[in-house]
């Protein structure tokens, strides 16, 4: 599906956090925390990122009792596209691991 506008400075921030992640889920909270985007600005971007076929997402059961389920993400193949098409170059660059592997 073709976008129809451009990407704002908050979607480019989210898109390569995603993709620093590569094929590991995120979770909404870590996304917020890493890309410091507030979550009134980043859940409508997500519903809209999925909607549009470059966000895949699931509800994963917490590896701990007692917590409820949680929203996860990660980009699609067109998601990966997408963000390659519209960072910078210094942001595709590969970055130092700075996050644990999530499930």
């Amino acid at each position: 599906m073709p976008r129809r506008r451009a990407l704002s400075p908050h979607a480019k921030t989210v898109l390569a956090v995603l993709l620093d992640a590569a094929d590991q889920w995120s979770h909404g909270y870590e996304l917020v925390r890493l890309a410091g985007v507030k979550s009134g600005t980043l859940y409508p971007l997500l519903i809209r990122l999925e909607a549009q076929g470059y966000l895949e997402a699931e509800w994963q059961q917490p590896l701990e009792g007692g917590r409820p389920p949680r929203h996860a993400y990660r980009l699609t193949a067109s998601g990966v596209q997408l963000a390659r098409a519209n960072l910078p170059a210094q942001a595709l660059a590969p970055a130092s691991p700075r996050r644990e592997a999530t499930t």
